[in-house]
């Protein structure tokens, strides 16, 4: 495997892109070459199959999704509560619509895996793991909310994306007040 982080980066992010525009069945190595400029073969000495590619995708988009140094450490002297947790939320809503190509690529690749076990097989541990690490964020944060709430904001925060980067049913909303109203109801009283 070639060792150049940066153009592996970059051969990620292409991919991610092309996923997300094309689909499942268009995330190719040629198409990946074809949307860096590179030669034709390099995605394949990065990632030798398709297994490779998209464990590498997976790598690519929780690295570009990971909330900042600065933006933890701004969240760390806050009070803990309902209104950090949703501060957290509308990070991670305006995070993943400031970059809708990975939003989309993971729609696309969670929509396929229900017809293509080889791709489940990588997907649904990658999902469960950063679910945990969510949990065990959410805990080590001190915040409000156990295993069940994190899963019920995950379903509800996946529905909300799917709605702002597809076809919005209600454009007036503010996704920030959809977020406020989530946490005041699926969070316990504190």
């Amino acid at each position: 495997m070639a060792k150049n982080d940066t153009r592996r980066n970059a051969l990620a992010d292409a991919g991610i892109t092309v996923l997300a525009r094309e689909g499942s069945r268009g995330l190719t190595h040629r198409a990946i070459d074809q949307e860096a400029g590179v030669p034709t073969g390099t995605t394949t000495n990065y990632f030798r199959s398709r297994e490779a590619l998209l464990a590498g995708l997976f790598e690519r988009i929780g690295t570009r999704l990971a909330p900042t140094p600065d933006d933890l450490a701004k969240r760390a002297e806050q009070p803990r509560g309902r209104a950090l947790f949703a501060d957290y939320m509308r990070d991670i809503v305006r995070r993943l619509t400031a970059e809708p190509d990975i939003a989309r690529a993971l729609f696309e690749l969670r929509l396929d895996s229900a017809r293509r076990p080889d791709l489940s097989a990588v997907l649904t541990p990658w999902l469960r793991t950063n679910f945990e690490a969510d949990i065990a964020f959410n805990q080590s944060m001190g915040l409000p909310g156990g295993r069940r709430e994190i899963a019920l904001f995950h379903y509800a925060i996946d529905g909300l994306l799917f709605d702002l980067l597809t076809t919005p049913i209600a454009p007036d909303i503010s996704s920030d007040d959809v977020i406020d109203d989530l946490v005041t109801g699926l969070l316990p009283d504190e």
